[in-house]
């Protein structure tokens, strides 16, 4: 018996906020598993092209086999320059689905997830230098404070930058099981999961400078897209949602629109989505990570 495939509605959501024309010109800057890229090519026709982009080398394995598509292995950080070298000074659409690929959460190796024992690496781009292991072994009290606190929004991020300084006096933190030790006696009984989950979150965002590259691919999004274009933004978190909900508004990362002489607002983009797409309950139900999931679309003016 044959099955619908059922699309789910967040991917659905993106595919629709592009709004694709055809012979268009788009960019996935998450590639990924390739789910939205497949799913881009299916609206496309003959003349329409599909850059996407990764840093992650195992993101290379999904690369797609078609004359419509081009990957670009480099962080969406460079969007502008990358795009230029292909010969692109404009787009109709960009795609960016934030946060870690599930393949980078069950990759023990990778050291993102709490469920496996391994090194505390964390890097996205395996050539980066920086780790969390470095992280937690290196950056001061003061430094881990501050990562802890804003990144992972962790109520004891004092108590914890400390317990990690203290603990790596007589033994480098290098692995889960180290690290869990290191801090065992400020993690909340009852609530392990959820904080250690914040606090991997803030290593994550530390190591791979998550915040600073999304403000920089923002402001380049609205240099590249075409009158018309869209912009498709999901993230995970409050701290992606803040900068994203805030540029496509008003043009800036933070602070307010800037406005002309005659006090007209200067803004690149119109608010699409006035309320950010989340998941349905039946996605809820397949995938739990879209708990968090915010999608908000700016269309260029």
């Amino acid at each position: 018996m044959e099955t619908n495939y059922h699309v789910p509605v967040l991917l659905q959501a993106c595919i629709d906020g592009l709004n694709i024309k055809p012979d268009g010109v788009y960019v996935d800057v998450t590639f990924g598993g390739g789910g939205h890229s497949r799913e881009i090519l299916k609206h496309l026709g003959d003349k329409g092209v599909l850059i996407a982009f990764d840093q992650d080398p195992d993101a290379q394995r999904n690369k797609i086999d078609d004359p419509r598509f081009r990957f670009v292995d480099q962080n969406f950080a460079f969007l502008k320059n990358n795009l230029r070298l292909l010969g692109f000074k404009k787009v109709d659409g960009i795609l960016a689905d934030l946060g870690v690929s599930s393949h980078q959460f069950n990759e023990p190796e990778r050291g993102f997830s709490t469920r496996f024992e391994s090194t505390l690496d964390m890097r996205m781009d395996k050539q980066g230098e920086l780790t969390a292991a470095t992280v937690l072994n290196t950056y001061s009290e003061e430094q881990l404070h501050r990562i802890f606190g804003i990144y992972g929004e962790v109520k004891n991020a004092k108590s914890l930058a400390k317990a990690v300084v203290t603990a790596r006096v007589s033994q480098p933190i290098n692995t889960l099981a180290e690290f869990k030790s290191a801090i065992a006696s400020h993690i909340p009984k009852g609530k392990e999961h959820k904080y250690m989950a914040q606090v991997f979150q803030a290593l994550r965002i530390e190591v791979n400078k998550e915040i600073e590259v999304l403000e920089r691919f923002l402001e380049q999004t609205a240099e590249v897209l075409n009158p018309g274009g869209r912009l498709v933004v999901m993230s995970y978190h409050s701290l992606e949602d803040r900068p994203v909900k805030n540029f496509i508004a008003k043009g800036k990362v933070r602070g307010e629109v800037d406005k002309d002489f005659y006090g007209n607002q200067l803004k690149p983009f119109n608010v699409v989505t006035r309320k950010a797409v989340v998941a349905d309950e039946n996605e809820l139900v397949d995938n739990s990570r879209s708990r968090s999931a915010k999608l908000r679309i700016g269309e260029k003016i």
